[in-house]
Parts: C-alpha cells; structure tokens; sequence
C-alpha cells in the first residue's frame, strides 16, 4: 500500500435509515399505500352502484390523501405513523412527575425512606470501593479509565496507519463488552489563575513575575467572558460474576480483581497509541458519577470513608 495514499472510509449520514423496496419507498410506507388503497377500493366496490361518484369521492379522496400523508411525511424526525402512535400513547398515559406506576412511598415521620426507591432515583451503581471499583445493582461491577485525546489529522499518513492499527488490536484483545464515553463539560480557571499568581511571586526575576501575572489576567479575562468547555473520555469496563455457592463479597472481590486487571491492560495498549491513562480511585469515580448526574455544579471531594477520623482545619481564635 502506499503511503501517501490517505486512508479515508465514507461513512453514510443515513445508515439508520430503512431499506427502499420498490420506488424509493419502505416497507412501512408500501404497506401504509396498500392498506390505505385497499380499504378506499372496498369502498367504492361496496358503495358505487348506491351512491353518486361525487359522494364516493368525497369519501375515497381524503382517506387516500391521509394515507399518503401518513407513509411520506415526517415530523421530528420521525415518520407521521411513528409520531401519531407516541403522541397517542402519550395522551394516554398518567402525567406523574415521577415514574413510579408502582406509587411513591410516603416518607415516614423519621424522614428515611422504607421499601424500595422511585424508578429514576434507582442508580446503577451501589456502592464505590476504596479501590475504585464500582458496585452494580445487577451484581456486576465495573471501573472507570480516565483517558486523555489526541489529535489524529495533524499526523502523518503512516502515523495515521499505526495508530489505527494499534488501537484496532486493542478492540481485538477485549474480552468483554467496554463503553466509551466523550462528554464535555464545563472548564474553571479559578485554580490554574491562583496557581500562576501564587507561583509568580516566587520567579527569580521581575520580567518573569509581570508575564506570569499578564498571563493569570488574561486567563480570567478569559474565564469571565466565554463559557469554556473541556472535553473529557472516560473508558467504562465491568465484569458480571459468575453464579456460584461462594459469598457475594467473594464474587464481587474476585469481579473487581478482574476488571482492574483489565484497565492495567487497557493503560499498556493505550499507551502504545500515546494516550496517558488512570484509573479513576475511589473519590475520582464519585466525582465523575456526580459530574455526570449533575452537570455544571461544584462537586467537592474528599469525603470521609466510615472508619476514618474527621478532624477539623479552622483556625483558632486567642
């Protein structure tokens, strides 16, 4: 192969959309035309040598029209049938503010839930491990691989080869199901500006102090007047133990083993294709579950775990 020879591969925008059987039509759309048209010849069959072709038509014409309307329009993205079938199971339904068809549970006079939570504040994740392993509700237990980005099209045609391959072989060695999740989210300077101004005082000379501190300015100048985002990739790998006679903390333990044994393996394959990793310790998940369950929001860490000792930093008064 040569390589100068760029490798580009043309992706549809419509691959989701249904297969053309005949006429640039689906076969959701021919059999909508065919029901529509069926129905409006009964009709006529049944109905022509009893009424006048005015009234027949009067009939006929719009249920034809309503069915060609139906198989060929779209409404947000959907076809007309599609949307009239939501809109109808939503007119239908309960309008509750919470999914509970079940019924909330009315909180007792100590203020703590009994029974079983509300649909959408039943997470999937029960419980983080000092480890970072993160405990499911279905048994399983998953890790959370904080990985950074690299520029692709700034590469080289053989660079861009190599890092293809690599990361082809990397989805290749995977023995398991693993999801990968880009989100951006909002970016704070408010450390990085007190970072530099703090370190500008300590800089061996004058000219070096007045650049750190026009950099700090023009950094909150920059933090204050645009609404910057980060860009963040997360590697999501878990394992669902096995059905056996041993203890449930066996199994999650011997779970957790595992997937933190695949993460290290994911950190040595990523780091051929020059992408630094971590595995995300126990307070870096809570963050990121917190960040994601609510976006936008300061999330303070270090909480303490339940055999540790609070203390207190706040300075006292003579």
């Amino acid at each position: 192969m040569n390589e100068s020879e760029p490798l580009i591969t043309t992706i549809p925008a419509d691959f989701s959309t249904p297969d053309k059987i005949v006429y640039g039509l689906s076969f959701r759309q021919i059999l909508i035309v065919t029901l529509t048209g069926g129905i409006a010849a009964a009709i006529y069959y049944l109905f022509h040598q009893l009424l006048p072709i005015v009234i027949l038509a009067a009939i006929v014409l719009p249920l034809v029209a309503l069915g060609l309307t139906i198989a060929l329009g779209r409404r947000d993205g959907l076809s007309l049938d599609r949307f009239a079938l939501a809109a109808l199971l939503h007119a239908r339904t309960h309008k509750r503010l919470v999914c509970a068809p079940e019924g909330v549970v009315e909180p007792p006079s100590w203020c703590r839930l009994r029974g079983k939570l509300p649909a959408p504040l039943r997470l999937p994740v029960r419980a983080i491990r000092t480890d970072g392993a993160l405990e499911l509700s279905d048994g399983g237990v998953a890790v959370l691989v904080e990985t950074s980005t690299l520029s692709f099209h700034l590469r080289t045609t053989s660079e861009q080869a190599a890092l293809v391959g690599a990361f082809g072989r990397w989805l290749n060695s995977l023995e398991a199901p693993v999801q990968i999740l880009a989100r951006a989210r909002p970016a704070d300077l408010t450390d990085l500006i007190a970072t530099v101004e703090h370190q500008a005082e300590a800089l061996p000379h004058a000219a070096l102090a007045d650049a750190a501190r026009e950099h700090a300015a023009y950094l909150a100048e920059l933090n204050d007047s645009r609404e910057l985002l980060m860009r963040q990739v997360l590697v999501v790998l878990r394992d669902h133990p096995t059905t056996s006679r041993a203890r449930r903390t066996v199994r999650r333990d011997a779970s957790a083993a595992v997937v933190l044994r695949r993460a290290a393996e994911a950190e040595r394959s990523l780091a051929a294709l020059g992408i630094s990793t971590r595995v995300l310790d126990a307070d870096g998940a809570s963050q990121a579950l917190a960040a994601c369950l609510d976006p936008g929001s300061q999330h303070p860490l270090g909480q303490a775990l339940p055999d540790e000792v609070i203390t207190s930093t706040t300075g006292s008064t003579s």
